[in-house]
Order: C-alpha cells, then structure tokens, then sequence
C-alpha cells in the first residue's frame, strides 16, 4: 500500500495551511458555504490557495452550488478538484464535471446500510467519492460536525474509483478507522480544530504524523 493520503478540510489560515502541507497533507479543502463555520472568502481562499506548492490537490467544496457560484470560485482561486458536498444528483455532478473541467469528488452520507445504495449512483460520473457520516435531520451542515458511523457498514467494500474516509476522525481512532475499513485516504476538518471552525497547527501535525504511521 502506498502512503495513507490525508485531506485537511476547512483551512482559514496560512498558519494552518502550511502546517497541513509541511506535515503532507496530500489534499487541502477550502469551504464555500455560507452557513459553516469554516466558509472562507474567495479573496482569503484565494490568497491560501496560490500559497500551496505543487502535487498537494487544492479542493473547493460547495453545497448544492449554483453555475455561477461555481464560476466565480473556480475563477478567483486556483482549485484542482470540487467536492460537491450536498444533495447533487448524478446528472448535476456529471454536468458539473464536463462544464468545469475539474475533477469532481462526491460526499455521500451514510448511517446505515441502506444509505450504501447511493453510493452506486456516483460510480460512473464522479472521479472520486466521500464516504461521510449522514448528519441527523435538522443539522444545517452537511458535513463536519465531528460526527462518526460505523465502519463496519463498509468494512471489505470497495469501488470503482478512487474514495475517501470521513466523518468524526481524529488522531486518537483514525488507526482503527483505516484498519476497519481500508481506506486508503482519509478526510478530517473538526477532528483538527480547537473550536468550530478553528484549526490547530499541531493538531494537523499530529494527525498527519499519526495517520502516515498506520500504513
């Protein structure tokens, strides 16, 4: 198995950017959705964004994002990948991907078993797929909210394209979530912060560190 690929979402900092890319982070994500905590300004993300050097893929994530909303970041921030992170159909993610021209990671939530089904429809139209954990009806935000499944769900399964492990890891079980599951990339945005919103450098250090050391 090649090194674990660790996805660093929610970055508002250049403080914590450059912990994630001096800790090898091989993905960091912006967030541009109003109602998270960890939104970013095009203008910030767009100064953190041209920070990061070559090889590390620079991920915008959105929800149920509008043409134009789109069109204004991916002509403002230099991002290599979109997360489509909301209630986006297979037709609007293939749509998304040919109109773009970037590649497209789809987050689908599960909580149980039946939730897997969804996961089918995304195979053919998206690069890659975000298993997450399904927020509880009512919670405004899609994704995180330090929320877990259980991985059993998807232990021995596996997909067409590439796929990424979230939702409520943190440096203390995501040896476990690998071992479990055998994902091979792992996303984490409030199992590195100190507060809503707000990353740690060295949380970011430690669980790159600790997840580069599972594998």
């Amino acid at each position: 198995m090649e090194r674990l690929r660790v996805k660093i979402c929610g970055l508002k900092s250049a403080e914590c950017v450059a912990a994630a890319v001096e800790a090898g982070a091989s993905y960091v994500g912006f967030v541009f959705f109003p109602k998270s905590p960890r939104n970013a300004e095009l203008a910030l993300a767009a100064d953190l964004a041209s920070a990061v050097p070559p090889g590390i893929c620079r991920v915008a994530v959105t929800v149920d994002a509008a043409d134009a909303v789109l069109d204004g970041i991916r002509g403002k921030v230099p991002v290599d990948m979109f997360q489509l992170h909301g209630g986006e159909s297979p037709d609007r993610v293939a749509n998304i991907r040919d109109a773009f021209g970037l590649p497209v990671m789809k987050a689908v939530g599960v909580a149980n078993e039946s939730d897997l089904d969804a996961l089918a429809g995304y195979e053919q139209v998206a690069d890659q797929i975000l298993v997450d954990a399904k927020p509880p009806k009512g919670m405004e935000l899609p994704g995180g909210n330090g929320l877990g499944f259980d991985w059993r769900l998807i232990q021995g399964r596996d997909w067409p394209v590439p796929w990424m492990l979230a939702g409520g890891i943190t440096a203390g079980n995501v040896a476990d979530a690998i071992h479990l599951t055998g994902a091979e990339q792992i996303d984490v945005s409030s199992g590195v912060e100190s507060a809503p919103g707000i990353k740690d450098a060295e949380l970011i250090r430690t669980f790159v560190s600790t997840a580069h050391s599972v594998c």
